[in-house]
């Protein structure tokens, strides 16, 4: 079963969710160093991601190539408006943040990193869920800590990321008869450096030094392997 990986990872973290629900009645102050404390964490793992990058112009480019194309479509917008459909479909508590904010956090933080597509892509070429097993005990803890902060939206993240995640899955075991060793391992490394940047703006927002429009750099994902195949190619 090609999409046992990605679904022990929902799993996860729709438990950890849940387990975090019981966290959250603890007081405001304890709440808002708990969420600097995950800011500092988030910006932390971000860079350290940023780091693999082998290639420094292709992260820039993609970057900014992404914002402008995210800012065209206004990419933020459409996927904050999922999630205040999401939570205007559900009754949610008044007090605290909404379900739009926990949803699209953890839905950036989930997907965007190399584990996911790293245990992705073996889990349909290998059929081996090992990366995807260990990234999804710690996004069960994760989930933990957001959904004590953020609320039930973190759950509603397992949507995106088991269609993120198994997408790449059965594209793997199309894509692995054309696509070269070499060309895999630079798109990988670039994917990650430019991730880990998307990573440490989240932690920023959460830490509330930032107001950045993180899913609007998304489309810079697709334009790392643009630009990892020209370069490649040449």
């Amino acid at each position: 079963m090609i999409l046992f990986g990605s679904l022990f990872n929902v799993l996860t973290i729709i438990v950890g969710t849940l387990i975090g629900r019981f966290l959250y009645g603890i007081p405001e102050r304890m709440k808002e160093t708990i969420m600097y404390g995950i800011g500092m964490a988030v910006v932390a793992i971000g860079l350290q991601m940023t780091f693999e990058t082998t290639q420094i112009v292709i992260v820039i480019l993609s970057i900014v190539i992404g914002a402008i194309l995210g800012e065209w479509i206004d990419l933020d917008k459409k996927v904050n408006q999922l999630g205040r459909w999401i939570e205007r479909k559900l009754p949610a508590k008044k007090e605290g943040p909404g379900i739009a904010q926990g949803f699209v956090t953890a839905t950036l933080f989930f997907c965007v990193g190399s584990m996911a597509i790293i245990g992705a892509i073996d889990s349909g070429l290998r059929n081996d869920h090992n990366v995807l097993i260990m990234k999804g005990i710690l996004d069960g803890f994760t989930s933990i800590i957001f959904s004590s902060t953020l609320g039930i939206g973190v759950a509603f993240a397992t949507v995106p990321l088991l269609i993120y995640q198994g997408g790449i899955t059965f594209l793997a075991t199309i894509i692995s008869r054309f696509v070269p060793d070499g060309l895999m391992e630079l798109f990988i490394s670039e994917m990650t450096a430019t991730g880990g940047l998307m990573i440490a703006a989240i932690g920023l927002n959460l830490i509330g030094l930032t107001k950045i429009r993180v899913a609007n750099f998304i489309p810079g994902i697709g334009i790392v392997a643009v630009i990892v195949t020209i370069v490649y190619i040449i």
